[in-house]
């Protein structure tokens, strides 16, 4: 079995494992989870977090190749963000959103000097979901228009909008049609639902099949149309070649909004501050939350195009949130930014994608015949499972596990690696400034995983 470099050491205590069980029997009493059978769940207990790594309720050390939910992009207690929160608390904790505070002012003006084109104008939220939401509502008072396009596969977050907004499973227990979302199908080469055989088939045919949509819903009644960039949970499925361009080419032609939603493909994920800059592509909006500040305080928001603020510059926006640039998030966020710059982390993440993970994962699906497929940018990829790559049969059904899985998951963990394992897929997504030595020892214990994979290929 290979085994975690200790470039990390840190001695846990007895006291911090008996603190961690009270906490879990604490949990197990009074606290109600997400997206779980509250029953039967069991959920791991983490006493101890620093840079890639955590430490288990029994002590074990664990490389966190999951970025917690893809949000922990610099890492664990990162030591600059976590003063920068301490001193902000030492001066203003909080503050009402309708006055100005020097954490909240620095963290727009950050933001808006990495958004492409003129989105310079920044709206804070408590999260990615939230952001989203705002974003479809500025979209409709800006159009005077109510239906919103997004594509199946995707997930856009958890609030009543937002994942019936989603494509993906989760909004099946909450969809409601009065909602005005259609959904389109997304390009997603590995599994067209176009039956095309090559990327320029797959978007030919994707922005055929989304104009389609387009004039049979009816342009007048479309405010805006949501894309993640490149889509995190559901897929890390790359959009092919020139989709992202025809997009953004339709939504101009018939007066549709543009919402690039890079909640979790932003700040350095996909190699590149926004996802959307590995194209030639400006939406009017960008939604952003999670690795704007490593998820280290909550915020979120939407970087605004001039043509969109300016409909509310004489016109009252219908909307707010009590923590809406809250200054200890704020503070985190410019910390953030600050030491990304600094540590060349975005260059770091496309580097260890373009030498390091991606040439490893195409040894590991030549090697495995469990992986039928390998994609993704930066430090954002997904290894996609199946039984028989032949047929494509993947090794969980949409929308669940199995215990081939299940047998994976384990074996990651056992190995020493905090796996994102969603459906059929592992997603290696590890903190952009991980250690080269430390992502290839999570990259073997993979290797080794997929050999409990390789035995529930059919024969």
């Amino acid at each position: 079995m290979t085994h975690l470099s200790t470039s990390v050491s840190t001695e846990i205590t007895a006291e911090q494992i008996a603190a961690g069980k009270v906490a879990h029997d604490l949990d197990r009493e009074f606290v109600f989870h997400s997206w779980q059978a509250q029953g039967p769940f069991d959920p791991m207990t983490i006493i101890k977090a620093e840079g890639s790594y955590i430490w288990d309720g029994e002590g074990n050390k664990l490389l966190d190749l999951s970025s917690q939910l893809v949000n922990t992009n610099i890492g664990h207690q990162h030591p600059k963000v976590v003063a920068a929160i301490q001193a902000q608390a030492a001066n203003i904790c909080t503050i009402a959103p309708q006055y100005v505070n020097d954490a909240r002012s620095e963290a727009a003006r950050l933001i808006a000097e990495l958004t492409p084109g003129n989105l310079n104008k920044i709206f804070f939220t408590n999260g990615g979901a939230d952001a989203n939401e705002h974003a479809i509502r500025m979209a409709r008072v800006h159009t005077g228009k109510h239906k919103v396009l997004s594509a199946y596969r995707s997930y856009h977050g958890g609030t009543h909008l937002a994942v019936n907004v989603t494509g993906d499973p989760r909004r099946v227990a909450s969809d409601n049609a009065t909602d005005g979302v259609v959904h389109f199908f997304p390009a997603y080469p590995y599994r067209s639902y176009f039956n095309s055989t090559t990327e320029a088939e797959e978007t030919q045919r994707a922005l055929r099949h989304l104009e389609d949509t387009i004039v049979l819903e009816g342009p007048s009644n479309i405010a805006a149309l949501i894309l993640e960039s490149i889509p995190g949970s559901c897929g890390i499925y790359v959009p092919p070649a020139g989709y992202l361009e025809g997009v953004r080419e339709l939504t101009t032609k018939y007066g549709i909004v543009f919402i690039a939603d890079e909640v979790m493909a932003g700040f350095g994920r996909a190699g590149k501050w926004f996802a959307i800059n590995h194209w030639n592509v400006t939406p009017d909006l960008i939604t952003f939350a999670k690795g704007v500040n490593s998820g280290y305080v909550p915020l979120g928001g939407v970087a605004i195009s001039e043509e969109i603020f300016e409909t509310f510059r004489e016109r009252v926006y219908p909307g707010g949130l009590t923590y809406s640039g809250h200054p200890l998030a704020s503070a985190a966020v410019v910390a953030t930014i600050n030491a990304m710059k600094d540590e060349g982390m975005v260059e770091n993440a496309a580097r260890l994608g373009t030498d390091i993970i991606g040439p490893a994962l195409e040894e590991l699906k030549a090697k495995h015949p469990s992986v039928g497929d390998v994609r993704g940018e930066g430090c954002f990829w997904a290894v996609e499972l199946v039984t028989n790559r032949e047929t494509r049969e993947p090794m969980a059904p949409y929308g669940g596990s199995s215990p081939a899985m299940a047998a994976v998951t384990a074996a990651l963990k056992s190995g020493g690696v905090l796996p994102f394992v969603n459906f059929n897929r592992i997603h290696v997504v590890p903190p952009l400034n991980i250690t080269d030595e430390d992502l290839r020892a999570g990259l073997a214990i993979l290797d080794e995983a997929l050999t409990v994979a390789d035995g529930f290929v059919e024969a």
